[in-house]
């Protein structure tokens, strides 16, 4: 099923709910989601960007550098909660007693997945099909309209079971979806008491496959690669940012496109790349950031069950304002990434216990990217720029006393070809060309760097040092 389709399905569902389903699912931390406009799928933009991606790094690699979604992305962007508690616990070979259970769904013998139709059906969600003629907002006003037929209005035992369904709908055909038509059961363990309130359920914050949430990647894209445009903002001011954008419509053939993309990316001008694109935005509207925003820059494992991905952002050190230290990745020998698709049968994983060591980083809130190599990059820089500085101030005074005396020489009728086998204007000649360059080159060391203000970023720095040790 396309992407925009599924989004449309789970939002007619919870447009369908009564009130007290949907205040739910804000305190859930969804809500946000449902505020986001219908956005167009860029499959091109993401299969773009899904090529870059570095599996050993779990980042973007680009012809400039490592590139990392990060926390405040996800936060900024589609307003999920970042924080809380990591998403972990049990998985199991076969969820067919679970899904009968909590679901009241036919579900294969020794089977994970869930009949999208089946499940989509239980939700009221019939005839999901767009009819010829009708608009995107008559397409989601009917199936609202007869999904609320067949949901409950009251809470009890039904609207709970209604719940799950949708939830398991939402996660997996939306925001974790995977590729193929079934829905996947890895989240029915956490449905089971519905009070849990998903404290961090949305802290898995990317996608690799193009079958996930793709509206997040392609904001992230418009807003760090602008020059792409591949992106408009038809409603500037909203919140969470990715209510501001639509994806620009491309009527070239996909290949086409894909090619020009790649094209463009690796031609990309560096100066046009946006490393801090929230600079100029304040906090109004969006209570979410501020218990975010401890997590915001630190280095942490993300969780989502048996999806354990590191946060790399060591790697991508100019999105922190920080100068990019050069880095070795390290080579991950005490810890196998179990970060593929669960799907078949496996062993019943606890994975709190399996990956004990990440859930105490998560809860630690992870460790700050250290500034260290910063200060001492900027402080090595500061000494190099003095250093040229002053070698071609010394230079350009000895050349310019030398042009002084040839010039005088030749005005006293005096011949330096005896010692030179020059004449002297040929010799003028190339002691002012050299004059000049030496001149040139102090102008360009003057310009590149005005050394009180390193000075006192250098500082600045020093003291962020010393806040994060204190943190740590």
């Amino acid at each position: 099923m396309r992407a925009r389709v599924s989004w449309t399905l789970v939002l007619a569902a919870f447009l369908a709910f009564p009130p007290f389903q949907r205040e739910r699912i804000e305190e859930m931390g969804f809500g946000e989601i449902f505020r986001i406009e219908r956005m167009r799928v860029d499959p091109a933009l993401t299969q773009a960007l899904r090529s870059r991606w570095d599996t050993e790094a779990s980042a973007f690699a680009f012809p400039w550098g490592h590139m990392i979604p990060s926390l405040e992305d996800v936060s900024r962007m589609t307003g999920l909660r970042v924080y809380g508690r990591a998403v972990s616990g049990y998985t199991y070979p076969c969820y067919h007693d679970l899904a009968e259970h909590l679901l009241d769904l036919p579900i294969e013998r020794r089977s994970s997945l869930v009949p999208r139709v089946a499940l989509q059906e239980s939700l009221g969600l019939y005839e999901a099909g767009k009819n010829a003629g009708e608009s995107e907002d008559e397409y989601l006003a009917r199936l609202a309209r007869v999904s609320r037929r067949e949901l409950a209005s009251e809470p009890g035992p039904q609207a709970d079971l209604d719940l799950r369904r949708f939830l398991v709908l939402f996660l997996g055909r939306l925001l974790f979806a995977t590729r193929g038509d079934a829905v996947h059961c890895r989240f029915l363990p956490l449905l089971e008491d519905l009070a849990h309130q998903f404290d961090g359920l949305s802290t898995s914050e990317r996608q690799t496959s193009t079958s996930g949430f793709y509206s997040f990647l392609q904001v992230w894209a418009y807003l760090h690669l602008p020059t792409l445009g591949r992106g408009d903002i038809t409603r500037p001011g909203l919140v969470p940012i990715a209510r501001r954008w639509d994806s620009r419509r491309d009527t070239c053939h996909l290949v086409d496109q894909l090619e020009r993309l790649q094209e463009a990316i690796d031609s990309y001008p560096y100066l046009d790349m946006v490393w801090q694109p929230y600079l100029g935005e304040g906090d109004e509207g969006q209570p979410w950031l501020a218990p975010a925003r401890p997590y915001f820059g630190r280095s942490v494992w993300l969780h989502t069950l048996n999806l354990v991905l590191p946060l790399n952002l060591f790697l991508t050190q100019r999105s922190l304002g920080l100068r990019q230290s050069v880095v070795e990745f390290p080579v991950r020998d005490r810890f196998c990434l179990p970060g593929r698709s669960f799907r078949g049968l496996h062993d019943t994983t606890d994975w709190r216990e399996r990956v004990r060591e990440q859930i105490e980083n998560w809860e630690c809130k992870g460790k700050a990217v250290d500034v260290t190599g910063e200060i001492a990059s900027l402080r090595a820089l500061l000494h190099s720029m003095v250093q040229d500085r002053e070698g071609a101030q010394r230079q350009t005074v000895e050349l310019r006393s030398e042009l002084e005396r040839v010039r005088g020489t030749e005005a006293g009728g005096a011949s330096s070809s005896r010692s030179t086998g020059g004449s002297p204007s040929l010799m003028e000649a190339r002691l002012t060309g050299a004059v000049l360059r030496a001149e040139e080159a102090q102008r360009h060391l003057e310009e590149r760097r005005d050394l009180e203000l390193v000075h006192e970023h250098a500082m600045g720095l020093q003291s962020e040092r010393d806040r994060f040790r204190g943190e740590v």
